[in-house]
């Protein structure tokens, strides 16, 4: 048996206190990150006990559930498609930390999103994207998002090409060089 699947097993036999794990340390390590996110991989159940981290009013609480949602959903992406109407709220909020924001974008820039979740998802995005106020990584992710859609929505495109010409010139280089690749594509 592979390693990494030893680990997992291990991970499943022993029940985890996802709250207590991500709150344990004064500080976020990407290997405390990885090791909540692969145990919330083991079960629907666990999952859903990181997504209630991750929907916490405990600033700090939800802002680590965030890094460990985000390597869960590249884990397992399956088991995000119940949330993803979290996500899109989430990118709405103005008063929650930059990484709850950044990895819900992130995420949402990878995974099928269902129709009925379009509409909102295009207005909150377009909102971003339009807001240089924003952390320049939401931004881009953003961007990426109206992307996928406008495949869906080739109506978007003209909309999202006036965005990115009318601001590309102004922008930070990540923002740019996605807008510029964005721009050859549609």
């Amino acid at each position: 048996m592979p390693r990494q699947s030893v680990g997992h097993l291990l991970l499943a036999l022993k029940k985890m206190d996802i709250r207590h794990e991500l709150l344990a340390d004064p500080h976020q390590s990407k290997w405390k990150a990885t090791k909540v996110a692969e145990y919330a991989c083991t079960s629907p159940e666990a999952f859903r006990e990181l997504m209630h981290c991750f929907e916490s009013d405990e600033y700090r609480l939800a802002q680590r559930a965030a890094y460990s949602v985000s390597i869960a959903t590249d884990l397992q992406p399956g088991l995000i498609g119940p949330y993803i109407g979290v996500l899109i709220g989430q990118l709405k909020r103005t008063d929650v930390h930059d990484a709850i924001i950044r990895n819900s974008a992130r995420i949402l820039q990878d995974v099928a999103i269902p129709d009925e979740f379009h509409g909102e998802l295009m207005d909150a995005t377009f909102g971003i994207i339009g807001n240089r106020q924003v952390a320049v990584a939401i931004r881009a992710f953003c961007l990426t998002i109206l992307f996928n859609l406008s495949k869906i929505y080739p109506e978007i495109r003209k909309e999202l090409r006036a965005q990115i010409e009318d601001s590309i010139a102004f922008e930070q280089p990540a923002f740019a060089s996605r807008a510029a690749k964005i721009l050859k594509s549609i």
